[in-house]
């Protein structure tokens, strides 16, 4: 199988002078690609300068993560896309493991390496730890990570396994089935997409695995630190309009009902502990998620999964019980 590493760049000349070796000396059978969002540093003229072999692919403008990497990825042709963040360093052999896990299940759409934390190596990484999962309200954990809790690697996550949702700090997916759901939902501009993604290719049969055969770690926080109200907002917003696609009609009202009151109290936590601001980030959100309504609605498929919840009310446990 042919393999294509796509790193979206958006003013990230530092971590591709960082991170870009460990990528290029570990991948040797790849293409790589850095899909550039109209940085406005000298990331492309480091590239050419530095980097020869690594090819440029120029986006108009800063688009976000979704819609960068829709129009980047038309220009690549590949059996496989992998989607690297540009804080990412990458360990030696780390594709092969991938590439046996695509062989030997024609099924699987997308798979995700255990991510770890580039400051801590011995701790996983928020931003996908050791695969995504999600519970009965719609809200996204992983085995490693739930919430702000952040377990350490001792081993527990070396298998490999189905999971709900693959991280896109570091994605494996086969072109076909991205193209066949016409990629990201551009809507998303950046959080969540990888999730949304995942769900609608589950919806059409297809699984998506994890394996701890393969590691990378993550810096995490390079364009968006959590602290940023427009972090709050794009993750309330698009896990709203996220669940709207890809919930059973049966499930949409319910599992809404609960998500709205919910992100009422949520606002004020995150005001008390955080600032004003995102307590106005959240309220802005359900504002633009009634605003895509119609979109959104459009854009439900034909058929809708219910999750396996391997965890279910997760917000009670975790701060009304002793979960985390």
């Amino acid at each position: 199988m042919s393999v294509a590493i796509a790193i979206l760049n958006w003013n990230g000349k530092n971590w591709l002078e960082k991170f870009l070796p460990s990528v290029i000396k570990n991948s040797p059978d790849a293409e790589i690609y850095v899909i550039d969002n109209a940085s406005a540093d000298n990331s492309i003229s480091f590239l050419q300068s530095n980097f020869p072999s690594v090819k440029i692919i120029q986006n108009e403008n800063n688009s976000g993560f979704a819609a960068g990497y829709n129009q980047g990825l038309k220009s690549i042709k590949s059996d496989i896309y992998c989607l690297l963040n540009s804080d990412v360093e990458v360990t030696e052999n780390w594709i092969s493991p991938i590439i046996k896990l695509f062989s030997e299940d024609q099924n699987i759409a997308a798979i995700q390496p255990k991510i770890l934390d580039y400051n801590q190596k011995d701790k996983f990484e928020f931003a996908g730890a050791g695969g995504g999962l999600i519970d009965n309200l719609g809200y996204p954990y992983c085995r490693g990570r739930v919430f702000e809790n952040i377990e350490f690697d001792n081993g527990q996550y070396d298998d490999e396994t189905e999971i709900f949702w693959a991280s896109g700090c570091s994605l494996f997916i086969r072109s076909e089935d991205f193209w066949n759901m016409n990629g990201f939902d551009e809507r998303f501009f950046a959080h969540q997409e990888e999730i949304d993604l995942c769900w609608r290719l589950k919806n059409e049969g297809k699984k998506i695995y994890y394996t701890g055969k393969s590691k990378v770690y993550h810096v995490g926080g390079g364009t968006l630190k959590k602290e940023n109200p427009q972090k709050t907002y794009l993750n309330f917003r698009n896990n709203l309009t996220m669940m709207l696609k890809n919930l059973p009609a049966y499930k949409v009202f319910f599992i809404l009902f609960f998500r709205l009151n919910l992100d009422g109290y949520a606002a004020f936590y995150l005001a008390y502990k955080n600032g004003w601001q995102h307590l106005w980030a959240i309220f802005k959100s359900h504002v633009m998620f009634y605003w895509q309504l119609p979109k959104s609605i459009q854009l439900r498929q034909k058929h809708q999964i219910n999750p396996y919840y391997q965890t279910k009310w997760l917000m009670f446990k975790h701060f009304l019980g002793s979960k985390k």
